[in-house]
């Protein structure tokens, strides 16, 4: 589930440079938002779990 919102303004305000990344691949035609079959497939969500994974890995080093 996205929040839709940051606290990243408040960040920024404070002189903290703020990145965001989503990790959810989705099909650009696909188009569920707010609507009542909004859903991530299966595979989507495994994909979006390894990336984000790598990405945190990555940047921890």
């Amino acid at each position: 589930m996205s929040t839709g919102g940051t606290d990243g303004m408040s960040l920024r305000i404070a002189g903290i440079l703020t990145y965001g990344i989503s990790g959810l691949f989705k099909d650009v035609d696909d188009v569920r938002s707010h609507g009542r079959d909004e859903r991530l497939g299966v595979k989507a969500f495994y994909e979006g779990r390894e990336f984000l994974y790598r990405l945190v890995k990555t940047l921890a080093q």
